[in-house]
């Protein structure tokens, strides 16, 4: 009787049966299996925003350069960082300069204002032919082509497995980032 009392005033028993730690070892295991892929496909997706957005702050850095520096400020695809490439790809990365004599090309006295070089492994970004080349703002902020036409179009960022991402050059020069439910190849 006297053990009775003492188990009735111990209260029940607090361990975890065998079973119960087994459906916790196999949970514990199925999300460290699921982890790393989510992880994965988290990290591709914060890289691609990451690079969509360096670019659209590229070319809002280009376009306020212009206006104070009062000349044209070009963003041109660039594979080496100090000259303009039309055979890259805007992928191999690029260069931002005042281009005070207007003919497009980085010459030794004009300021390079920004290099960026290559874009994380995978990563793709293609554009449309009104900026498949280069981008060029003139001194009131607007994106021209060289030979005065109006400059607007798409670079479309891709990472496999993900969304593109869109950059959009509107025709009053600013750029702006656009989700899309298009999937990469």
């Amino acid at each position: 009787m006297d053990n009775f009392f003492h188990a009735v005033l111990r209260g029940p028993s607090r361990g975890f049966t065998l079973i119960e730690l087994i459906v916790s070892v196999a949970l514990l295991g199925a999300l460290l299996a699921l982890a790393p892929a989510a992880y994965g496909d988290w990290m591709a997706s914060q890289q691609l925003a990451n690079h969509a957005r360096l670019l659209t702050e590229t070319l809002d850095l280009a376009r306020s350069e212009a206006i104070k520096h009062g000349y044209r400020v070009n963003v041109c695809k660039s594979s080496n960082g100090r000259r303009c490439d039309d055979r890259a790809g805007w992928e191999a990365g690029w260069v931002m300069f005042v281009d005070e004599n207007r003919d497009g090309e980085i010459d030794d006295e004009q300021q390079i204002i920004r290099r960026e070089g290559a874009a994380p492994a995978q990563i793709t970004l293609a554009a449309n032919r009104p900026v498949a080349d280069y981008v060029s703002y003139t001194s009131l902020g607007h994106a021209r082509l060289l030979s005065g036409a109006l400059q607007m179009g798409t670079f479309v960022v891709c990472k496999p497995g993900q969304n593109a991402i869109k950059v959009v050059l509107a025709n009053s020069g600013r750029a702006r980032m656009e989700k899309t439910r298009d999937r990469c190849a």
